[in-house]
């Protein structure tokens, strides 16, 4: 762990959502991704990134998913209308249609939609990032690093604006360590794969504590 050490409230806050709701949730099935856009060499990129990030987290990869096929879809874009020619993403994520528009008008340059199972857990995550924007003069090293770092766990919709869950290294870009210690700590076995009672960060905290030490 980091030497300025991650505390309750901060981690509770990443989860605390804009309405103050607290929910937290990570993946219940194993991941698998599928890219849009790109050449293959950044394709690699994208992949050792998510290989990366669900190697950390503890958790699984696979093939194929038995119910959809793929369930991380990663889109990369210059365009929020070219969204409008990709089949049965209206199907995926209802009111995609309005969705897209809001997005066109407000200049978005990323959006992250998920889907989930039952027992709240994180089933499928669809990830869209318009590169007619800064974040096409980002590496892809980082690009891809930063986006699966954000779609690992169902962060709250604040929880990276005023701050990067990335961090500069001499000339290396890691993932924050901070940001590094909750990710290993929610995919903890002991702990539920989802929770909606803000005690669940003093949980995570308590985990963080017992994996440093």
């Amino acid at each position: 762990m980091s030497d300025a050490a991650i505390t309750p409230s901060q981690i509770e806050a990443l989860f605390t959502r804009s309405d103050d709701s607290f929910v937290f949730a990570r993946w219940g099935r194993p991941i698998v991704p599928v890219v849009f856009g790109v050449d293959d060499k950044t394709l690699e990129v994208v992949k050792g990134a998510v290989e990366a990030v669900v190697f950390l987290a503890g958790h699984k990869m696979a093939e194929t998913d038995p119910e959809l096929g793929a369930n991380l879809m990663v889109f990369f874009f210059r365009d929020w209308s070219e969204l409008a020619d990709v089949p049965k993403l209206d199907q995926l994520i209802p009111g995609f249609g309005p969705l897209v528009e809001r997005l066109t008008q407000t200049g978005a340059d990323q959006y992250r939609a998920f889907r989930f199972d039952a027992d709240g857990t994180i089933k499928a995550a669809f990830v869209f990032v318009r590169m007619n924007s800064p974040l096409a003069d980002m590496s892809a090293e980082t690009l891809a690093l930063g986006q699966m770092a954000q779609v690992i766990l169902l962060w709250s919709d604040t929880a990276f604006q005023n701050r990067s869950p990335l961090a500069r290294v001499g000339e290396r870009v890691i993932l924050h360590p901070e940001i590094a210690d909750v990710i290993r700590a929610a995919y903890d076995p002991i702990l539920p794969g989802a929770n909606s009672d803000p005690s669940h960060a003093l949980r995570l905290f308590a985990r963080i504590a017992q994996i440093a030490g």
